[in-house]
């Protein structure tokens, strides 16, 4: 590692030192700037793979229609019931001036402006209101709950509650919606409800990115003062603090100008990357440190110990820093644009931190003053104590440790099966978050607030959407849906049919279905191509009319309940007497995030292979031996086979944030290995037996093992403190994972070396 630094003992090496210095701080500070420019990302489509099959119908399937994501629900609460006239006259006003002084919304409908149409004869049409604010409200409640349509859509079936229907421009940016929310909230606050449930994607745009923001700060201040307490604690000095805090403020500070300066933004998973970045660079730091205030307790001047510091300690903070950006960069694998950008971006992240550390570290030590306390004999005496009677112990039971790690692994490795995969879209969210409680009231009361999207493709060239067996078939799948899968259908062919039916038979209920005779068809169908100048029809048929949709809503109740309506749903398709003729596909944002889910376990299968083989080939070409890459590899590989146990154990289901902790806490866990490793290979290479290498290693570098480790873990647990139930969980998970590697590091590895590890020398 002599590369990274000059002779510190050569006559210029103080220019040289103060020459690294100003330029790493400079440059540090340059890219720093680009933090102004963070933004914050929280799109729910980049889940979704580009090249992935069901993605690539979903964006064809919506250019025909429309987003079946971009509406806003609005609940509004009368707890003594809503047919009042004062209520409803509020609910009215409300109707309207969100028409009219809202911007970039495009429909409203509410139970005050929706009408019932009757045709006449001939075509002729007339319009009754729903709702009759000055006349008998007794009598247009049975009106209102003999149209189907109308409920669990505009009112709630037990008439407490009535909700407006808000449709806005599709895909809006973040910018217009903050500015219609805004707006909405003000006006609806003005009217003083008894309590209001509000849901939509812009408003969880809206929520998300301001928690980002918030978490993203608190955790960089929170996250800079356990580095600070842990540094006091560690080498109870101000240099001891001051040295490396400038280090890691540097690292931090330079990645997320980088990102800023490329506009790479800051999205769910990285708001934990102050954490992450902060604890990583923190392993080096004090290896590094350490190691040089060991040298210098022995008397050696500082130029030499910055040498003897970098030779030995430099080679693994390499190792380390590699593979622990590889594991990250796995993550690329993964084919989620928020998984790979979080993966990539950490991983650089690390090699900053590495760079850093290496270059600038080695000129402080020679620039500032050596902190005072130096001779720590008490300290140093406490940890030889205990570091000798333990390495003894392990060498007396290494048999006995290896076997019980081998039957925990087992038993560990067959609960890897039970471990299950099930989504909700508000998982990030607590139980007790205002959104998720306005969700869980229109999941109870209007259908849900999951899309729920069904293409309909007539494959047959001699049949026609208008066909009258055609439709009964696309009536029965409806019926079905509503009936029996949950899904609450709004927009539909077979929807409008039957609504113009009735309207067609003086609102008689009876008639709310698919008219049978021809003739009728032909004038809705006439009927339909008019409304809204077209553009009604167009919402659910393609300009071909071969294609049509059902959407609707539904109950956010898991990816594996959804699953298995959906197998059953698939086989009454199946089973249809037209199935061979017409295409159904289940499809949509919601759909398309539980099938991206599915395959999420398979991608970090794949991506957590690819880690390991690199690890086994990098540690194969710093070896040359097979038996040391299984040495290495064995500790590393159990803690992810414990907290997998623990995972199924604890019933903890295999979500986004979940699942990468295998990838991340690898990477992460093989520093301590390899610093262990290297230590012992650098004593055998000085003449040393194997256990008296081995001895000499466990005893330098243990210490650092166990305050980075408690470090790492520390700062993880820092994500507990997150709003965001992802967050949380991957710092309780990474933290534990990382703690069983740093017992496992202390007590197998060392097994594992004076088992297996042969050498010539005696």
């Amino acid at each position: 590692m002599n590369f990274w630094i000059f002779n510190y003992n050569e006559p210029t090496a103080l220019k040289k030192a103060w020459l690294i210095f100003i330029t790493v701080t400079v440059v540090s500070i340059l890219l720093g700037i680009g933090i102004k420019d963070l933004k914050f990302d929280y799109d729910f489509e980049k889940f979704f793979p580009p090249d992935d099959q069901e993605s690539i119908f979903f964006r064809e399937h919506r250019k025909k229609f429309e987003s079946d994501n971009d509406f806003l629900l609005v609940a509004i609460e009368r707890k003594k019931g809503v047919f009042n006239k004062e209520f409803l006259q509020k609910v009215n006003y409300l109707t309207k001036r969100i028409e009219q002084k809202i911007p970039y919304i495009t429909i409203v409908a509410s139970l005050t402006n929706v009408k019932n149409e009757k045709i006449l004869p001939f075509g002729a049409r007339i319009s009754d209101p729903c709702i009759h604010l000055n006349g008998d409200l007794k009598k247009d409640s049975i009106h209102v709950f003999e149209s189907e349509e109308l409920i669990n859509s505009l009112i709630a079936k037990d008439a407490k509650s009535v909700c407006i229907y808000i449709r806005h421009e599709d895909y809006i940016l973040k910018e217009k919606s903050d500015v219609m929310l805004l707006q909405l909230q003000k006006l609806i606050d003005s009217y003083h409800f008894e309590d209001v449930h509000i849901a939509g994607r812009t408003i969880g745009q809206k929520l998300y990115v301001e928690k980002m923001v918030h978490e993203m700060f608190f955790f960089l201040v929170l996250s800079a003062l356990m580095v600070v307490v842990f540094l006091i604690f560690t080498f109870r000095s101000i240099w001891g603090v001051v040295i490396p805090s400038i280090v890691i403020a540097l690292s931090t500070g330079s990645l997320l100008g980088v990102m800023g300066w490329l506009g790479i933004p800051i999205n769910i998973l990285l708001i934990t990357l102050p954490t992450i970045l902060f604890i990583v660079a923190m392993s080096d730091v004090i290896h590094v440190i350490s190691r040089y205030l060991d040298a210098l307790r022995l008397g050696t001047n500082k130029a030499d110990s910055i040498s003897i510091t970098i030779k030995e300690v430099g080679s693994s903070a390499l190792l380390t820093s590699v593979t622990t950006a590889i594991g990250f960069a796995t993550l690329y694998f993964v084919q989620m644009e928020p998984i790979q950008i979080f993966g990539l971006v950490t991983g650089f992240g690390v090699v900053i931190a590495f760079v850093i550390t290496m270059v600038l570290l080695p000129a402080m030590f020679y620039l500032f003053p050596s902190p005072k306390m130096i001779n720590q004999s008490n300290e140093k005496g406490f940890w030889q104590k205990y570091l000798r009677s333990w390495y003894i112990k392990i060498l007396r039971k290494r048999s006995r440790i290896i076997v019980i790690y081998g039957v925990l692994t087992f038993v560990c490795f067959g609960a890897l099966f039970y471990i299950r995969n099930n989504n909700f879209l508000m998982d990030d969210l607590r139980d007790n978050d205002p959104i998720k409680k306005d969700c869980a009231y229109l999941d109870a009361n209007y259908g849900g607030i999951r899309p729920f999207e069904l293409a309909v493709t007539i494959k047959d060239p001699n049949l026609n959407i208008w066909d009258s067996n055609v439709l009964k078939e696309l009536e029965r799948v409806e019926n079905y849906l509503e009936s029996i899968y949950g899904a609450e259908i709004k927009t539909s062919l077979v929807s409008a049919l039957k609504v113009l039916n009735r309207s067609a038979n003086f609102g008689n209920k009876s008639f709310y279905k698919v008219p049978e005779s021809k003739r009728d068809i032909r004038q809705f169908r006439k009927i339909l191509r008019i409304s809204k100048g077209g553009k009604l029809l167009h919402t659910f048929l393609d300009s071909t009319e071969r294609i049509t949709r059902m959407h609707g809503n539904f109950p956010d109740i898991g990816s594996i309940n959804i699953e298995k309506r959906n197998e059953r749903l698939k086989a009454f398709l199946k089973n249809l007497p037209l199935s061979k003729k017409i295409e159904f596909r289940i499809t949509g944002t919601a759909h398309l995030f539980d099938t991206n889910m599915q395959f999420l376990t398979a991608n970090l299968i794949e991506g957590l292979a690819i880690e390991i083989a690199i690890l086994a080939l990098l540690m194969g070409i710093v070896y040359r031996s097979f038996t040391m890459i299984l040495i290495f590899m064995i500790p590393n590989l159990i803690p992810l086979f414990i907290i997998g146990g623990i995972m199924a154990l604890f019933q903890i289901e295999l979500k986004i944030s979940t699942a990468i902790i295998f990838t991340v806490a690898l990477g992460i866990a093989v520093d301590d290995t390899i610093h262990l490793l290297g230590k012992f290979r650098y004593e055998l290479r000085k003449g040393k037996s194997k256990l008296y290498a081995l001895k000499t290693a466990y005893l330098t570098t243990v210490k650092a093992t166990i305050i980075t480790s408690l470090i790492l873990c520390a700062g993880f647990l820092l994500l507990i403190f997150s709003n965001f139930v992802g967050a949380f969980n991957m710092g309780l998970l990474i933290s534990i994972t990382l703690f069983v590697a740093m017992i496992i590091e202390i007590t197998l590895l060392p097994a594992l070396l004076a088992v297996f590890f042969k050498t010539k020398n005696k």
